[in-house]
């Protein structure tokens, strides 16, 4: 049954994904530690280890059909994205979990309300 569940938090990561753009941090990530009761480090590393595979590959190609990739700039982020979240992870590794959920958290309210507010 936890399998089912998983399976569901994971179709839901992925229509937020597909409509807008996001799935890990606002959906899977407190998913997995509010109804799994996993740790903090332990939902964001499980969370990067479900972005290992091409996962929104069909996503990608239906952005792309519609001519709304601009892959110069999806290239040149990544690059940037892949050495930064080693950078990222090495860091946070030394942060408790405590303020870790605490500045995720927070950094979710700051992205929403600017988003909410200013252009």
């Amino acid at each position: 049954m936890q399998y089912v569940l998983y399976l569901l938090i994971g179709l839901m990561g992925g229509v937020f994904s597909g409509v807008f753009g996001i799935g890990g941090g606002a959906i899977i990530i407190p998913a997995l530690v509010y109804v799994f009761g996993m740790t903090q480090h332990q939902a964001q590393g499980t969370c990067l280890a479900i972005l290992l595979p091409p996962i929104s590959i069909l996503a990608v190609l239906r952005y792309h059909q519609e001519g709304h990739i601009l892959w110069p700039v999806a290239v040149f982020v990544c690059l940037g994205f892949v050495f930064g979240s080693y950078l990222g992870a090495d860091w946070i590794q030394q942060v408790s979990g405590v303020h870790l959920k605490k500045a995720f958290g927070v950094f979710l309210i700051i992205l929403g309300l600017n988003m909410i507010f200013f252009k």
